[in-house]
């Protein structure tokens, strides 16, 4: 008996429905076996991973808090995606959104007015779609892989912000820690809700994938970001123009990044920091395949490896697991999808 993978005659849109619940459910077994193999009560640890976070309002509140930046960094990332264009350096974009934003909240300490945060808020918007230009400069004019250029910028951008905050913007009043001074009331959101540290910010966060699915499904840019991903030829044959979609693509995933950033540190943190997040512009990667770069597929997606955040540091107080095991389960989200996909468009043929 002979095993060989063929490619199926005809699509098996049950198994595309099947596919994210399954690789759930994979991901959730193979975590609590990895558990196990560590020497952690399996039980009680996949409860603390998995379910603990969801028993309370407050667990809840800050799924979503961390869910948001998730969805609308991936969401925009999936656009790019789907039209072949790989712009790995969300992180670096999202990172130069904060520092652009937060530089203009800093050099208005005194302002007062509804006008500074919408300022902030776009300063944020350019410098991550000025980072992002970069790389979408270098593939249309040199040819230059994407991947390799968007990645690289992204430590360039992490010591752009260590130079900052360790340097000339450090806080002089802030005990020598690597931080800005505090944003103005004007530069700060505030929670929605007592208890709870989801913002404005937070609301626009997850509305962004509904606007991008709206504008993937129901507009002539979103049907040419999809022929050009699925079919190149047909799309040069109908005289889409490659280098306008690259600049289009790059400029809404980085613009989305840098938004993101700034949010970031005019809400949860109210300052610049040395790391404005725990890697959002990576994990958002996963978050854009788990959700089958479909930007309303990618909201359940975000919080499912916001979980993953918040479940590894339940489990990390309560039974001792070590913090890295949040990046072997991100690692798992992202490894069974991709290999159950590969089985809706492949069988197994016993011979």
């Amino acid at each position: 008996m002979r095993l060989s993978i063929v490619p199926r005659t005809q699509a098996a849109p049950a198994l595309d429905v099947l596919i994210p619940p399954l690789a759930v459910l994979a991901t959730v077994v193979a975590s609590g076996a990895l558990f196990g193999l560590l020497g952690y009560p399996i039980g009680r640890t996949v409860y603390a991973f998995f379910i603990a976070p969801l028993t309370s309002l407050n667990g809840w509140g800050e799924l979503v808090l961390k869910a948001g930046p998730l969805a609308m960094i991936a969401a925009g990332l999936a656009l790019g995606f789907r039209s072949g264009v790989w712009n790995i350096g969300a992180q670096g974009q999202l990172t130069m959104g904060a520092v652009a934003g937060g530089g203009v909240a800093l050099a208005l300490p005194n302002a007062t007015g509804i006008w500074v945060m919408p300022l902030v808020c776009l300063a944020g918007l350019l410098g991550g779609m000025a980072w992002g230009a970069i790389p979408a400069l270098l593939r249309t004019r040199l040819g230059a892989n994407e991947i390799l250029t968007s990645l690289m910028l992204t430590y360039v951008a992490s010591l752009i912000l260590g130079a900052l905050v360790f340097g000339p913007w450090k806080d002089p009043d802030g005990y020598s820690l690597p931080q800005s001074a505090m944003f103005s009331d004007a530069a700060t959101l505030q929670p929605l809700a007592p208890r709870l540290r989801i913002t404005a910010g937070t609301v626009l966060e997850c509305l962004v994938p509904v606007g991008l699915w709206l504008l993937m499904r129901h507009s002539l840019v979103g049907f040419q970001i999809r022929t050009a991903g699925a079919a190149p030829a047909a799309a040069r044959y109908a005289g889409f123009r490659e280098e306008r979609l690259v600049w289009l693509v790059f400029l809404i995933g980085s613009g989305l990044a840098g938004l993101a950033g700034i949010l970031e540190a005019v809400g949860p943190i109210g300052q610049l920091v040395a790391q404005i997040t725990p890697g959002y512009g990576f994990t958002a990667i996963i978050v854009a395949f788990l959700g089958r770069l479909n930007p309303l597929g990618i909201l359940p997606a975000a919080l499912l490896v916001a979980l993953s955040y918040i479940g590894g540091d339940t489990a990390q107080v309560s039974v001792g697991l070590p913090n890295a095991a949040a990046g072997v389960v991100q690692g798992l989200l992202l490894f069974f999808p991709l290999a159950a996909n590969f089985f809706v468009g492949h069988r197994v043929r016993i011979l």
